[in-house]
């Protein structure tokens, strides 16, 4: 039983190396981490080519990132946030993805595979932000060749103890495929867990769209407060008229000039407000009173057919204007 187990790794090692890592790179919550070990093991002892293993493995990087880099490209803003809204991680986020490419531009490929969430956003927010196709799949095929370096040399350094649990698991059987499954299963419900303790943390009284635009139809003239990252301000450059630019990090600073007593809409273009909910906490706490998120953010003004203006170039900063990561597709 075991020696076919085996000999079953053996033959379809490489294609199932290829679709788990598709897979996991296109963002569904399978890891691929434990089939590139285990392929690394094998290699050692003779049963898959090395060579051939990272290459399938970097082929089937390289197919998933250029798709998601192909639909950043070409739809923005719009894939970032179904990125966010679907991701099982609070860390995937695009507004954390946002701020490390605000910090390492086109390089951020290089680490994206080894930070979680960021493997799926990467590609389609360097797409956005105009990296050109060719500094790209440079710089992602350099990160993914180093990601399947470590894994598989992992697996390819400890053969003898990964060896040892192949053949328990073989031994056990359908015992093992069932305790795997339900593993995936604990790792898919602790990640939507997660998700959903994020969202409760920042639950706050929502302001409608339709409220909103009464109170300033009505001449009481809220302050509309912007709290999306500067990258995201260069892929979407719409803003609410009059709403005020501020950083969510520092925005008690930014916000220092405003009464307490002003009453205070923050948006962003987050699923479920969840950036505008944490500095709208955040004022809470340094005393404002009447201060609360804009339910569906900048898309539901927008929906709903209200003004809408457009950052000056002047007030925004070009992030792709590095020589590594400047100009467009030729």
């Amino acid at each position: 039983m075991t020696h076919a187990i085996f000999a079953l790794i053996a033959e379809y090692g490489l294609l199932l190396v290829f679709i788990n890592v598709l897979v996991e790179q296109a963002g569904v919550p399978i890891p691929a981490v434990p089939t590139l070990v285990v392929a690394g093991a094998l290699s050692s002892i003779g049963k898959l080519p090395l060579g051939a293993v990272i290459l399938v493995a970097l082929v089937a990087c390289l197919i998933s990132d250029l798709v998601w880099y192909w639909a950043g490209r070409h739809y923005g803003a719009a894939v970032m946030r179904t990125i966010c809204r679907i991701s099982l991680s609070p860390d995937s986020c695009v507004k954390q993805s946002e701020l490390r490419f605000q910090r390492w531009r086109g390089q951020v490929l290089l680490i994206a595979k080894f930070v979680p969430g960021l493997s799926t956003v990467a590609p389609p927010l360097v797409g956005a932000m105009k990296l050109r196709p060719l500094v790209f799949v440079l710089f992602d095929g350099i990160g993914s060749l180093i990601w399947i370096g470590v894994v598989v040399g992992l697996g390819y350094a400890f053969a003898h103890q990964i060896d040892h649990v192949l053949l328990v698991l073989a031994g056990a059987g359908t015992v093992a495929i069932e305790f795997l499954v339900a593993l995936l299963a604990a790792y898919v419900l602790v990640r939507w867990w997660q998700r959903r303790r994020l969202l409760l943390s920042v639950r706050l009284a929502r302001i409608t769209v339709d409220e909103l635009h009464r109170l300033i139809e009505a001449g009481e003239m809220p302050v509309v407060v912007d709290v999306r990252s500067q990258a995201s301000r260069v892929i979407d450059a719409r803003i609410i008229p009059g709403a005020l630019m501020a950083d969510l990090r520092g925005i008690d600073q930014d916000l220092h000039q405003v009464p307490i007593d002003r009453e205070v809409v923050i948006y962003c273009s987050c699923p479920n407000e969840v950036s505008a909910a944490k500095a709208a906490k955040g004022l809470m706490m340094q005393g404002y009173r009447r201060v609360r998120p804009l339910l569906g953010g900048l898309d539901a003004w927008a929906d709903a057919g209200y003004g809408i203006d457009q950052l000056p170039a002047s007030e925004l900063v070009d992030l792709s204007d590095a020589p590594i990561a400047s100009g467009h597709a030729r």
